[in-house]
């Protein structure tokens, strides 16, 4: 009797870890919410980074993150990727989406980067960014070339739906015609300012 009881017990409980990973994934395929106050930023739009960034001879490609939210996490390694494969033909940054204080060093030591970092939270709305971790490039005159996610997984792991890639080597080959299916636009991951969904 008290090996079928354990056996319950461990059945119980292997159900339940498989639910609450279940639920994590289904959580995550949903898009987050569009807040009320959502103004769209479209492709070509100026954007006016107020000098906390340059925008110069080379694309500007921000990442926005936020440490506390579980898919900014998870896409911290497919962004230092991104950063090693393109850091001579894109400046990049990061900009930190999250009410603690973080010091510019502490974000560079968790990315192992020695890039810039903002916490200003204008740059989301400037950007049309609402969920974290979204992509941003802007290109020649300050005008946006891409707002979106950096891939259709979680795990950032199907190359085929590498968007943010695919917008880099857009960008870099000067094709302005580039469109983006919808999972590449529609945001998904933690709602600002905080990380809930």
């Amino acid at each position: 009797m008290r090996k079928i009881l354990v056996a319950f017990c461990l059945s119980i409980l292997f159900l339940g870890i498989v639910a609450l990973f279940w639920h994590e994934e289904w959580v995550y395929s949903l898009p987050t919410p569009i807040p009320n106050n959502y103004k769209t930023i479209a492709k070509g739009s100026i954007i006016d980074l107020g000098g906390r960034f340059r925008v110069g001879d080379k694309p500007l490609f921000l990442h926005f993150f936020n440490p506390d939210c579980p898919c900014s996490r998870f896409n911290m390694t497919h962004f230092k990727a991104l950063v090693r494969q393109y850091g001579k033909s894109v400046n990049f940054g990061i900009v930190v989406m999250n009410n603690k204080n973080y010091t510019v060093s502490e974000i560079q030591d968790k990315f192992g980067l020695k890039i810039p970092v903002s916490f200003d939270a204008d740059l989301a709305v400037l950007c049309g960014v609402y969920s974290t971790p979204q992509a941003v490039i802007i290109g020649a005159g300050s005008k946006l070339y891409y707002r979106g996610n950096y891939n259709k997984s979680r795990y950032c792991s199907d190359v085929k739906s590498n968007y943010a890639q695919i917008a880099i080597e857009g960008i870099l080959h000067e094709d302005s015609h580039m469109v983006f299916d919808p999972f590449a636009l529609t945001a998904y991951g933690c709602q600002l300012p905080k990380c809930t969904r």
